[in-house]
C-alpha cells in the first residue's frame, strides 16, 4: 500500500468512526461499541478516537469512558449549517404537510449515499410510526425519502450506487437491486415514492424529491404512518399533497442568496 493510499485509508476510518460517533448522541458509546460499529479493530479504534481528542472532534467521559462528539464538530458544523441547512426554511412547509394530512412529516437531506433526517414534525392522528427520527442515516433506497432521492438521479448515478450496495443483508430481499429497480420505476411514473411497510410492519411512507439550485435532488419531504392510513385513494392524495409541498420548498429554496 502506497502512503497516499494509507492516508486514505485512515482518513475513511476518521470518517467512519465519527459518523458512529454521531449516530450515538447523546449518550455516547464506548470504544468496543464504536469499533463494532464501524468494522476497525478495537486498538486501533481507541488510537484514532485518542487523536480526534486531542484536536477536540470528540470527548471522553471520564467517569464512563463514553465518546461523544466533539467541540470541534459543533464549530464546524455550524459553519456548514450557513451553506447547507435548511430547516429554518423548510419549517413552515413541513409542519403545514403534518398538519394538512395529520400524518407526521420530515425533511431529509441527501449525504452522499445516505440520507439524514432532520427535521421531524408530528401530525395530528393519534396512531403514529417511530420508524425515522430526527438524526436517522438510512442508504438511498431505503424509506421513501432515500427512494425519492434515488429515483431523481440520472441512470449512471443510479447504476453506479446499485453497482455498489449490498441492502439485503440488512435490509431483506424487498431491497434487492431489481426490487429497488421496480420502485424507482414506479416513483418516477408517479412522481413521489412508496414504502409499504418494508422497514416495519404496518408502517407506510410517501417521499418527494426536493431539488437544489442545480436541479439536483438534494432533500426530500416524506410522511409516514399506520397502514390503515395509507390505502390506494388516499396515497393519491397524500402524494399530490407532498409533490405540491416539495415544488413549493425547491422554488423557495432557488430564491435563497448565493
Amino acid at each position: 500500500m502506497t502512503s497516499s493510499e494509507a492516508n486514505a485509508s485512515v482518513i475513511g476510518k476518521i470518517c467512519s468512526l465519527l459518523r458512529a460517533a454521531g449516530a450515538e448522541e447523546p449518550s455516547g458509546a464506548s470504544t468496543t461499541v464504536l469499533a463494532r460499529a464501524t468494522g476497525i479493530a478495537r486498538p486501533t479504534t481507541h488510537r484514532l478516537l485518542s487523536t480526534l481528542a486531542d484536536q477536540g472532534f470528540v470527548d471522553r467521559d471520564a467517569g464512563t469512558g463514553r465518546w461523544s462528539l466533539g467541540p470541534e464538530i459543533y464549530l464546524l458544523g455550524s459553519m456548514a449549517a450557513l451553506r447547507y441547512d435548511i430547516t429554518d426554511q423548510a419549517r413552515k412547509v413541513v409542519q403545514g404537510l403534518a398538519t394538512e394530512s395529520g400524518e407526521s412529516a420530515f425533511l431529509s437531506a441527501r449525504r452522499g449515499s445516505e440520507t439524514v433526517c432532520l427535521l421531524r414534525v408530528e401530525g395530528s392522528f393519534p396512531l403514529r410510526s417511530h420508524v425515522l427520527y430526527e438524526g436517522i442515516r438510512l442508504p438511498l433506497g431505503v424509506a421513501s425519502a432515500g427512494l425519492a432521492i434515488l429515483a431523481h438521479l440520472p441512470d449512471r448515478e443510479v447504476d453506479e450506487y446499485l453497482d455498489g450496495v449490498d441492502l439485503v443483508p440488512e435490509w431483506g430481499e424487498s431491497h434487492s437491486h431489481n426490487a429497488v429497480r421496480e420502485r424507482i420505476a414506479q416513483t418516477r411514473t408517479t412522481g413521489f415514492a412508496v414504502n409499504p411497510a418494508l422497514l416495519v410492519e404496518g408502517s407506510w411512507g410517501l417521499g418527494a424529491a426536493v431539488f437544489d439550485r442545480a436541479a439536483k435532488p438534494a432533500w426530500a419531504l416524506s410522511v409516514t404512518g399506520v397502514e390503515t392510513r395509507f390505502r390506494e385513494d388516499r396515497r393519491r392524495e397524500l402524494g399530490t399533497l407532498l409533490l405540491d409541498a416539495a415544488h413549493r420548498l425547491t422554488v423557495q429554496l432557488g430564491a435563497r442568496p448565493a
